[in-house]
């Protein structure tokens, strides 16, 4: 799985090296749906998001749902208590990322 698939790359005659487009995320605001865990040892963002979501490639929700975390890491701190996004908010979600990362 390539978690870079869905970034668009940009290249300029000022600079013809392919290069990443920088990424904007939603706010993701609190619900009273949301679920609270602790972690545990070997706890990885995506592989939380494949258990409360059935998707994998959507661990930058609870990622981004958990400023307190090291964003630039996959694996939460082992111990603290993340929020994940209620499950029903998700396509929200998805699509204000989705009109914030618009290229066109």
């Amino acid at each position: 799985m390539n978690r870079y698939s869905s970034i668009p790359i940009t290249t300029t005659p000022q600079s013809p090296k392919p290069r990443y487009i920088n990424v904007k995320y939603p706010l993701i605001f609190l619900d009273p749906q949301d679920i609270y865990v602790y972690t545990a040892q070997g706890d990885r963002y995506d592989i939380l998001a494949q258990s409360f979501y059935s998707d994998s490639t959507l661990w930058w929700i609870i990622n981004r749902a958990n400023p307190a975390q090291d964003s630039n890491s996959i694996f939460p701190t082992v111990g603290t208590q993340i929020r994940i996004p209620a499950p029903s908010n998700v396509s929200t979600i998805i699509s204000q990322y989705e009109t914030l990362n618009r290229t066109s």
